[in-house]
């Protein structure tokens, strides 16, 4: 029997953080000018996370994602990739990244066992881009996609923050872009969570209100018929043309009663939910010498006893704000989404 909590959803997806560092300061992020990082010595080695990973597939875990922070600033990923490749437990290892350092690692990751890879896109115009990540260096995203293509990276995602008054009206042109190169776009919900100190319900772009832009251009989106992985957070879709998107609708359509992913910061606190006030230090045991399984029993116990719905919980929220202050999310950096790896 596989390993469930206590609404039968299964421990199926692992989102590793390798790094709560990122090199961009996106406002949906991280948009405050100071923060509070995880004390180096903390942060799991790679050998650590590997015997980690190995508990959780022994589990039932399929799928892993590398996330950070902007895991390629880890020195040495590709080292990690192949570590977490000789798993035969896998039968998905993905990373996401932000694209800025992807053009020289691209080919390396492919080497190292890599299957898939997300970039981060949220514009094409590099004055948006620099005005909402105080960076200047669209072109090395592009560069990043482009070299993620070359490697062999098929199909590439790429992950649009859709924010009301900041790139709203470039969904089209993301759709054109993505068909250009083979890769598939997926929108997203602007979520009110960690570092979105600055997040309103009047900035959210709901999944309705995407569908209907789209369709003023290339007629009705149809939701793609044929199985899908019903714990997948992106609803997938064809357009009038035949030109396939996904949409993630996290915050007006929450998809919790469905979610088998948690997530595990590159400190080890193990994370149920995207929005738990709490996580379970894996770290400590794991160095206090707990063998697999002890970590194994802790895991399993804890899943078990999960009722996490933390973005239904939010619908309900009548005034609505940003989950945290900037000065909770000082207090406690684990609070950070780029901490627990979004």
């Amino acid at each position: 029997m596989p390993l469930a909590d206590t609404l039968g959803r299964p421990l199926r997806s692992l989102r590793l953080s390798v790094t709560d560092r990122c090199n961009l300061r996106c406002r949906y992020c991280m948009p405050e000018e100071e923060y509070v990082w995880l004390p180096r010595a903390s942060i799991l080695t790679f050998e650590e996370i590997a015997r980690l990973t190995r508990v959780f597939t022994g589990l039932g875990v399929a799928k892993v994602r590398l996330t950070g922070g902007e895991p390629l600033l880890r020195h040495d990923l590709p080292a990690l990739v192949a570590l977490l490749a000789r798993n035969p437990a896998i039968e998905d290892l993905a990373l996401t990244t932000n694209g800025m350092v992807l053009a020289g690692q691209a080919g390396a990751l492919k080497t190292a066992g890599l299957h898939r890879l997300t970039v981060s896109l949220d514009t094409l115009r590099p004055d948006r881009f620099e005005a909402y990540t105080r960076s200047k260096r669209h072109a090395d995203v592009l560069a990043g996609i482009e070299a993620a293509r070359a490697a062999g990276f098929s199909p590439l995602k790429l992950n649009t923050v859709v924010v009301r008054g900041y790139n709203d009206d470039e969904l089209a042109d993301l759709i054109e872009f993505g068909r250009g190169i083979g890769a598939e776009v997926r929108f997203i919900e602007y979520m009110d969570v960690g570092g979105a100190t600055r997040w309103s319900a009047e900035q959210v772009v709901s999944r309705r209100e995407m569908l209907e832009t789209l369709a003023r251009r290339y007629g009705s989106a149809a939701p793609l018929a044929g199985p899908r992985d019903g714990a997948a957070p992106a609803e997938r879709y064809r357009l009038g043309d035949g030109t396939v998107c996904g949409v993630i609708a996290s915050t007006t359509a929450p998809f919790c009663r469905a979610c088998d992913r948690s997530r595990l910061t590159a400190d080890g606190t193990w994370y149920l939910c995207l929005y738990a006030e709490r996580g379970v230090s894996l770290r400590d045991p794991l160095r206090a010498g707990a063998p697999d399984e002890e970590l194994a029993a802790l895991i399993a116990a804890t899943w078990r006893g999960r009722t996490d719905r933390g973005a239904e919980e939010r619908l309900r929220v009548l005034d609505r704000g940003a989950l945290y202050p900037a000065e909770a999310l000082r207090t406690d950096p684990h609070r950070e989404m780029h901490t627990r790896g979004g």
